[in-house]
Parts: C-alpha cells; structure tokens; sequence
C-alpha cells in the first residue's frame, strides 16, 4: 500500500505567534530529493505585511532600551539551543534543501560564527570619547540601533545566511523583519520557535513569508530603516536602487563567477581535491562555488583535466539519506532544466564535454531534481557558460597562458565575489591578491570564504551597497551614530551640587 505523505501548511511567525496567513495565496514547498511537495507556504500580501511591521515597531523601544548585555545574554542562550536542538535542525534543513548531513553540519557551523560575534555586541557598541575639545567641551559618540531592519534571504543557506544577515540586527538593540527564502520557509519557522525559548520579546523576530509582495513592502514601507539581501545580482541591483530610492540603508549582495587559478608549481593533487569540494559540494548552489579552474599552460591543464576527470566520475550524487552520497539535487525542476539548458548551449558554443552529468541515471530516472557533476574544457570569454553564473554542478575549464592573463580575464568579469590562486611561489601570489579586482581573494584556499568576524562580501556586480555579511561591519550597518558635544557652564548659575551633597 502507497503512503501518502502529509503536506503542511505552514504560518507566519509575527508578534511571537505562529500566525496563519490570511492572503489565500500559497507556494509549494518540496522535497529536492524526492520531488514531491511536502509543504504549502503562505504568500502574504502588503497589508499582512504592514501589519508584521507595526508589530515589530511597537516591540522596538523596549528592546532598544534593554542593556546591550542582557541583549547579548539572550543571544548566547538562542545559541545553545541552536545547539542542543541540532539534530532536529539538520532534519528539516536536508528536508527542504536536499543538501547531505555533512553539508548542512557545516551550514549551521558558519551561522553559528555570526551568532559568536553577535554575542560579543557589547565590545562593538562602544563610542569614543574626548575631554575637554576646546572651551571645556567634551566630545562623545554613541551607537544607536536603527529600528525596524528587514533581511531578504535565499534558498541555499536556509539557517547560514539568515544568521549572518540578523543575529547581530538583534543584539544592537533593533527589530528584524526575516523574509526567508519561500523554497526553504520551514528552517526559519523553527529558528523562530528557538528565539521565544531563549527569551526573546515578542515582535522583535518576525519571520513573513512571501514572495514580491513582501519584498516591495519592505522597500517601501517607511517604518523599515535598512534591507540586507542576499540573492541574484538582477534582484540585487533590484533590492538596492529601489530601497535607495526610499531613503533605506542598503546592503544587497548578488551572485559571484568564482575563479580558481592553478599555476604550473602548484601539486595538482591536491588542487584537484580543493577543487572538487569547493566546484560541487552542495550541488554547487553557493555563491562562493569556484565555477571556473584556470590552469595555466598546456602542460598544467592536460594533467590537471586528467586527474578531475577521474575524480569526477567517483563523485556519488543522491539522497541525503545515504552516507556516501557526495551532494544532492538543486532546489527545483526549473533549476534542473535550466542547468541542464546551459551545458548544451556550452557544448554548442563549442565546449568540450570532459565529465558528463546528463547521462545518469538517477538525472533520467528519478523524480528527485538530480544534476550530475559536469565539467567543460576549452570554455571560451564570451560563452554564456562562462558570462553567466550557473547555479548548479556545471564547472568549466579556462585555460590561459600566463598569470597576467588569467588576472586580466577575471578582472574584466562583471561579477567580482570570490577567487582563490594555488601556488607555491610567493612573488605570483603577491602580484594575483594586490591586482585581483574581487572581494575575497585566496591563496591555496579552495573557497576564500572568510570566518564570521572577518566582513564577507564580493565587488562589481557581486555587491551594490557598502555593507557586508559577516564580520564588524554588522554592528557599523545596523546601528546609527549620534555625536554629542556637552559643555556645563559654571558661575552663572546656582549649582545642585550643594543639594546633592546635603542629601547624601
């Protein structure tokens, strides 16, 4: 006998409540692996989300006035039990984003470093203060949080990206407003329920789903005081002319053609390793994916393409489920056929077909959103499996001649998120990170992914904004600064210091 699995409906979480939507519109939530829908998301609309806005405006005050220390005490007890609820956390992450246990580990892992920051808020709430500036005047500055802030959030980092862009949001005193993916709604409902238990006031975490209604609500309501986005670089340049346009602080961080470049020093071995993790791991749904290996010279690149050849066709694509699966499906049957589209336009357009992820058969015969891993060689500048960002296991191979021309090529691309150099010589590593024109650059590191206290964000088209993810820049966005200049007069009028002093 069939089972038929129960599809949810899912809610809103605004004012501390799980809230049902009230729209009458919904999104299909489903399982990657398997196909098949598992959940029905509401779809608010602008009123419902003017409603979520106020409720976390009013909430605002008294959070703004909590001791930034208390704020820090709640924020290390969400974190335990981001902890102590791991498991359960891992589940609904490889559920709705059919990522494997180790890469969900791993999710959870780095948000938890924006968390660890967040916790040191204190630290960075502090002003500066000088004495006696001219005419007995003292001078102070004095970090304030904004109010209502809102984060647009993607599919691929369900619990990462929502960690990063609010965790310090919240210890510096303001309200969040969480747009979470609608492909992977279920991981932000539950972080929501972890919030309430760590003592969080209601309406201070506000989790709306939806989809463009939401987001131009947010744009334009003018109760929201700034927008961190992470997505597309069409919806970021999107994200961020129009919340500009209303007057919003603005951090909108959009796609990246990540860069490996292999000099003729470098063990290939172990670059061929780097890159297989780096190029498919996650089913090469990262922004910080490295898309393209640019082994320089012939020699470099025949060898190189040999051994990832063999390493590729090793590589094990399935379910979550099973312990040797190496990544999963993407997100959707969109995106499948959409990856799929690019390797034959790439092949066309006169790419070679190394490693072909096509041909399996659990891509034909599954009902799961599976792409095998793919490589071309002999990708050209100009190819739109070059120019375009691919957002799933199709990698290409660049060759170039030189170093210089490798920088030149990279430095010409629109998209400057991240690029990373295997050498072992220092002069070529010094010459690629001082010209490399890209936000996070590294040297024998497969993904130049900084840790949560060092600022994370791209160049070029990667980033419209001057806010970053991770890292101190946090506190800088999410807070204002006032400056004051005091000076108390004295001779002119009766002090109270003498009544002081008589009522002590």
């Amino acid at each position: 006998m069939t089972t038929v699995q129960e599809v949810k409906t899912l809610t809103h979480f605004i004012g501390g409540k799980l809230i049902d939507g009230k729209s009458g519109r919904f999104g299909s939530v489903f399982n990657p692996t398997t196909g098949k829908v598992i959940a029905k998301v509401p779809l608010a609309n602008a009123e419902e989300t003017r409603e979520a806005i106020e409720k976390a405006q009013v909430a605002f005050p008294q959070w703004r006035d909590t001791s930034v220390s208390k704020r820090a005490e709640i924020v290390l007890r969400f974190r335990n039990l981001i902890t102590e609820n791991i498991e359960e956390l891992l589940q609904i992450i490889c559920t709705e984003s059919g990522k494997t246990l180790e890469d969900a580990k791993g999710e959870i892992t780095r948000g938890l470093e924006s968390v660890d920051l967040a916790i040191g808020a204190p630290q960075l709430m502090k002003g500066e203060y000088s004495v006696n500036v001219g005419g007995q005047i003292n001078a102070y500055s004095a970090k304030y949080p904004l109010g209502v802030v809102a984060a647009i959030s993607p599919f691929n980092f369900p619990i990462m990206v929502p960690l990063a862009q609010t965790s310090m949001a919240i210890a510096v005193g303001n309200a969040v407003v969480l747009k979470a993916s609608e492909r992977v709604p279920m991981t932000a409902l539950y972080v929501s329920e972890l919030w309430k238990k760590a003592g969080l006031p209601d309406g201070i975490w506000t989790v709306v789903n939806g989809d463009k209604d939401v987001v131009n609500e947010l744009l334009e309501n003018p109760a929201v005081q700034a927008i961190s986005f992470v997505g597309s670089t069409p919806v970021a340049k999107y994200i961020y002319e129009t919340g500009a346009k209303y007057g919003k602080r603005v951090t909108a961080l959009g796609g990246g053609k990540n860069n490996m470049v292999v000099m003729p020093d470098a063990d290939l071995e172990q670059v061929a390793n780097a890159f297989i993790g780096a190029a498919y791991g996650a089913a090469s749904q990262r922004c910080m994916a490295i898309s393209t290996i640019m082994p320089v010279g012939k020699e470099t690149a025949d060898q190189l393409v040999e051994i990832l050849r063999e390493k590729i066709a090793n590589l094990k694509v399935g379910s979550y489920t099973n312990p040797e699966t190496d990544f999963g499906p993407v997100i959707s049957q969109q995106s499948k056929e959409a990856i799929i589209a690019a390797i034959n336009r790439g092949e066309a357009e006169g790419a070679t077909v190394v490693c072909d992820g096509r041909d399996l058969d659990i891509v034909k015969e599954s009902e799961g959103f599976f792409v095998g891993p793919t490589l071309l060689d002999n990708v050209k500048p100009g190819m739109e499996i070059y120019e375009q960002e691919i957002f799933g296991p199709a990698r290409n191979v660049v060759r170039v001649d030189s170093l210089e021309e490798a920088i030149q090529l990279i430095n010409r691309h629109e998209l400057g998120n991240g690029v990373t150099i295997f050498t072992n010589d220092g002069l070529a590593a010094r010459k690629f990170t001082t010209e490399i024109d890209v936000g996070m650059v590294g040297v024998n590191v497969p993904i130049p992914i900084p840790v949560g206290y060092h600022n994370f964000a791209g160049f070029k088209g990667s980033r419209f904004g001057e806010g970053h993810m991770f890292g101190p820049d946090q506190a800088r966005f999410f807070t204002k600064t006032k400056t004051i200049s005091e000076r108390w007069m004295t001779g002119h009028t009766t002090s109270t210091f003498a009544f002081l002093s008589n009522n002590d």
